[in-house]
């Protein structure tokens, strides 16, 4: 097991060497410790969850003209071609596939507990201190702004609407990063949400003082 995920990391470092730095390595690499940490108290196929984790953003549609296909089919290829089992190479693509905040908008035709975990893990990045860095982090690579008082949040998203969003930064806490505490699959991720969940209203308290000149 440790060959594979030794030559699965070299290859995720290599192919993400310039990627946004909120899709990065550094992303993978938290993801991988929080499935790592999820797995020390629920049950799953660990291979499975730690492969998905590290190779889950390998090609993420953001940036790949929205191509949804593009990073199950470079893990199953990098796999493949590591020897993996088949089986393995297949959930492994579905998790991929099925994972992300925009696919759980859209018709769910896959699930797995190893999906639960690695979302879980993933989740729990985009959430926190460090979720609202990659949030700006984001935004500004987009040109988004920061805040604008007169674009309305929008609730209730399709995945289409999610997918075309240029909607400022500000709003995507509330049309995206506050609504994944409670959409937690595991007892070990809602438990570490939580206190996330609680420093994001803070900071948010924060930003609207700053804003509106509040002392």
């Amino acid at each position: 097991m440790n060959n594979i995920i030794d030559r699965t990391i070299a290859f995720v470092q290599h192919t993400l060497a310039n990627a946004e730095s909120g899709h990065d390595w550094w992303h993978i690499q938290r993801v991988w410790n929080n499935t790592k940490l999820i797995l020390q108290e629920e049950e799953a196929d660990v291979l499975v969850c730690e492969l998905t984790a590290l190779l889950h953003d390998i090609a993420d549609s953001k940036f790949h003209n929205g191509d949804e296909t593009i990073g199950p089919r470079v893990a199953g290829e990098f796999l493949t071609q590591e020897g993996v089992d088949p089986t393995i190479v297949t959930h492994v693509q579905a998790i991929i596939l099925n994972m992300s905040f925009k696919a759980s908008l859209g018709v769910r035709t896959f699930h797995s507990k190893e999906l639960e975990v690695v979302q879980d893990a993933d989740r729990l990045d985009a959430i926190g201190a460090i979720g609202i860095a990659r949030a700006f982090t984001y935004g500004g690579y987009k040109n988004r702004e920061i805040y604008n008082p007169h674009i309305p949040v929008i609730e209730n998203m399709d995945k289409e609407s999610y997918k075309n969003t240029t909607a400022p930064t500000i709003n995507h806490f509330y049309e995206k990063l506050l609504l994944l505490k409670d959409q937690m699959n595991t007892e070990t991720a809602k438990r570490i949400a939580t206190d996330r969940h609680v420093f994001m209203q803070q900071y948010l308290d924060q930003f609207y003082a700053e804003w509106q000149g509040v002392k």
